[in-house]
């Protein structure tokens, strides 16, 4: 079934089934040979039952990897992000020798000329405020004024537009000076709100914008060819479809900052909650977009600010999971499949993730520093598990310790169904052969 047809009027499970059959066989993928196929639909075919609480054949395994590939195929994390060429070389090179059952996306990466074109302040990147072989380091700052709220909540395109851009992206700073699209009601109102794109200074960041625009389109080209190309001829499907955001995340990482925020929670609550409010429809359409663009049910969510370590339980329930819950259930509502990345620790928040309102086998929790036995316990028949082979003991631990430790996991959490394979984070350094001693095990021990 097309996606488009008749797709209002079919219920979320339909929607579900519409999805997954969409991924299985893709209409965009010419398949080097049957057998590659039949392997690429195996792979989808066995997320499905993981995520609908079924057995599969055998265990799911997918780990999470980030720039590993560059130090495997000996470049640098800069060469990847800017010549496309070694990019390419680096993420065939890495999905052919380790063969997961799902590519490990090379669209993660990101492209560095962009991000230099816009003068990104967000953000550094490698050979760019962090080593040539560092990943990516976060810049937090109060992008967003504790008097902006209202603003936000009127019109977050606006404000976003505006405001927001002009200071994360330093060669859009003239874009402060643009007028709202709202103005643009008859006749007389059009000379006026135009007039400030003539600005000198607001055209030239409309060329930097533009220039980026062409270096965006050269990026998703090489990348949609280096992803396409692992599926084709490895018959390894993608892992993600989509990608969102927690609305509080989005407060705390974007906009306020972690420590304005927290701030905030107390001098203006109210303002917080009715700001998460408005971002909720937006966190929605965004991963359900994403997810229909790349023909891909499963929406990536990286959970951040709301891990044990960060804010009590009786803040978690106020200010993080009711809005969090409403973008699930609105992923879910589209056919897509929540795909949350719990960073840290929940080991207070099991309780409260089981929750009764979420649909039963439509989400997938990977975990990171919780505890798999006690993550069972509380999602057992309610939600798929998956992690949480550390990063540490990747990149330190033998071979042994890696196969002993994935054994183990398998036989505390894997009973039943539910169970996908995976690293607890995202794997940027490790040991070749411990990440092949992972695959291994899960292939010996992982079977139904």
């Amino acid at each position: 079934m097309s996606l488009t047809d008749n797709w209002s009027e079919l219920n979320p499970d339909e929607k579900f089934e519409a999805r997954f059959e969409s991924f299985k066989n893709p209409e965009d993928i010419d398949f080097v040979d049957e057998e590659t196929e039949k392997k690429y639909k195996q792979a989808v075919q066995r997320l499905k039952d993981a995520i609908e609480l079924n057995e599969p054949d055998r265990v799911p395994i997918a780990p999470n990897i980030g720039f590993y590939p560059t130090e495997y195929a000996g470049i640098t994390a800069e060469e990847a992000m800017y010549d496309y060429d070694k990019l390419a070389m680096a993420w065939e090179k890495f999905n052919k020798d380790f063969d997961f059952d799902f590519l490990a996306t090379s669209t993660m990466i990101g492209p560095g000329a962009v991000f230099e074109t816009l003068d990104y302040q967000l953000y550094r990147w490698p050979g760019h405020g962090t080593d040539e072989n560092t990943s990516y380091q976060c810049v937090e700052d109060e992008y967003m004024k504790a008097d902006e709220y209202d603003a936000l909540i009127a019109d977050p395109s606006g404000f976003w537009m505006r405001d927001y851009l002009p200071r994360i992206f330093g060669s859009l700073a003239p874009w402060s000076q643009l007028p709202p699209f709202t103005d643009l009601v008859e006749l007389p109102f059009v000379g006026f709100s135009m007039f400030p794109i003539g600005l000198p200074d607001v055209q030239e960041s409309f060329e930097k914008y533009l220039e980026a625009g062409r270096q965006a389109l050269e990026w998703i080209q090489a990348v949609g060819e280096i992803d396409g190309k692992a599926s084709a001829v490895q018959g390894l499907p993608g892992f993600m479809g989509g990608v969102t955001k927690a609305p509080f995340d989005v407060l705390s990482d974007t906009l306020r900052g972690t420590q304005p925020l927290m701030i905030d929670m107390f001098r203006r609550p109210e303002k917080i909650l009715e700001a998460m409010e408005q971002i909720v429809p937006i966190m929605i359409e965004t991963g359900v977009r994403g997810a229909t663009a790349n023909n891909n049910p499963m929406v990536f969510i990286p959970l951040h600010k709301g891990a044990d370590s960060f804010m009590s339980r009786e803040q978690f329930l106020k200010f993080y999971w009711p809005t969090l819950k409403k973008v699930i259930i609105g992923l879910v509502e589209e056919g897509c499949v929540p795909f949350l990345f719990v960073e840290g620790a929940y080991n207070e928040r099991l309780d409260l993730i089981a929750d009764p309102e979420l649909p039963e086998g439509r989400t997938y929790w990977l975990f990171d520093k919780t505890d798999m036995v006690e993550a069972k316990k509380h999602l057992s028949g309610k939600a798929a598990i998956g992690g949480n082979v550390s990063a540490s003991l990747i990149k330190t631990g033998t071979s042994e310790e890696v196969k002993d430790y994935v054994k183990n996991l398998i036989d505390d959490v894997a009973d039943g169904g539910g169970f996908i394979l995976s690293t607890g984070v995202v794997v940027d350094d490790a040991e070749a052969e411990n990440l092949k001693a992972m695959i291994e095990a899960g292939r010996e021990y992982g079977v139904y």
